[in-house]
């Protein structure tokens, strides 16, 4: 990929806060938990990594942060390019430079989670924070509200004890995944800590993965009726 070109400030305020007003409203009344507001939150996250990495372009993880859900393949029959594909046709309206178009891109391909058994590095530093920020989202109090809207938005049972986890060995094993929503701490929510790429965002994970322990213990305590086998 050619070097990211300086982008005038006015020109990249104008792209992001017409990116920003795309994605919204496009985004607004998702019930999925991938919504505007999980997209605001990556955005967010994501500006204040790059604020701490002033050697990342700050242009591109913006615009890869609003735009990392654009198509996802999880609802468009797991094409992993209609997230690319469309970023790019909304860059090109817009007249993003080809470079900023291509560091979108590669975020986009490159962010999701693929499986428990498969490699996810990203290739850029905007990569890296951008995908900190997806993952973030993942765990604490909004992962688990996620987790479950997901679950229900695919009709998928809370919990069944008789469904063991998946290690998921590669991505289509991985999309082909219709297990219960408990499965998905074990299967991903509890292993993306240890994933994560920056000192910065690790250091915000230790509060919320320690609270998906705790809701993972208390949720399995009473589907058992543990705290009312003494009544």
């Amino acid at each position: 990929m050619s070097p990211i070109p300086t982008v005038p400030a006015d020109v990249a305020a104008v792209l992001l806060t017409r990116t920003v007003e795309f994605i919204r409203e496009k985004f607004l009344h998702e019930g999925s938990g991938h919504d505007w507001e999980h997209i605001r939150r990556v955005w967010q996250v994501a500006r204040a990594l790059a604020r701490q990495t002033p050697q990342a372009d700050a242009l591109v993880t913006e615009l890869g942060a609003l735009l990392h859900d654009v198509a996802d393949w999880k609802f468009h029959g797991g094409d992993e390019e209609a997230g690319p594909r469309a970023a790019r046709q909304w860059l090109e309206s817009q007249h993003a430079p080809e470079s900023v178009i291509e560091g979108v891109e590669k975020i986009i391909r490159e962010i999701s989670f693929k499986g428990l058994g498969v490699a996810t590095p990203m290739s850029t530093l905007e990569g890296e924070l951008v995908q900190d920020a997806d993952r973030l989202d993942a765990i604490g109090a909004i992962g688990v509200a996620r987790a479950f809207a997901y679950g229900g938005h695919k009709n998928r049972p809370l919990h069944d004890p008789s469904v063991p986890p998946v290690r998921h060995d590669s991505f289509e094993s991985y999309k082909q995944n219709t297990a219960p929503t408990i499965n998905h701490f074990y299967e991903k929510l509890l292993h993306l800590r240890e994933r994560l790429n920056t000192p910065a965002a690790r250091r915000v994970a230790e509060e919320r993965h320690a609270y998906l322990e705790q809701f993972l213990a208390q949720f399995l305590r009473e589907w058992e009726g543990q705290d009312v086998a003494e009544l």
